[in-house]
């Protein structure tokens, strides 16, 4: 999102299990169209966060997160084609969940921006 539209929208990522490392393919997929990742780092879903923002994100059907009290904003899924499932890995795998994800951010970016 940052990369899109800078500083106008507020971004934070977290996890239900985070890694130790951000995933190297994943990495490199952002570096392919000049997203940075510096400075970032998995992280667990911070509960005051989820208090905060206007609208709470989930990558996936396997992440469960429960609505909290005092929650302003309805948790939203997006489900992604599973490249694995077709025997996609790797590079190629990173490259087309990137895809399929920066397409719908532009299209939170819109919708938030108008």
């Amino acid at each position: 999102m940052k990369h899109l539209v800078g500083d106008e929208i507020t971004v934070y990522s977290g996890g239900t299990g985070p890694d130790e490392n951000l995933a190297a393919d994943a990495v490199a997929a952002l570096a392919e169209i000049d997203v940075a990742v510096d400075g970032q780092f998995p992280k667990p879903i911070d509960n005051e966060i989820l208090k905060s923002v206007d609208r709470v994100v989930i990558l996936g059907d396997q992440a469960k997160v429960e609505p909290i009290e005092g929650m302003k904003s309805e948790i939203e899924t997006w489900l992604i084609i599973e490249p694995k499932e077709f025997g996609i890995e790797g590079a190629q795998r990173a490259a087309m969940v990137r895809d399929e994800i920066l397409e719908r951010v532009e299209q939170l970016a819109e919708e938030l921006l108008g």
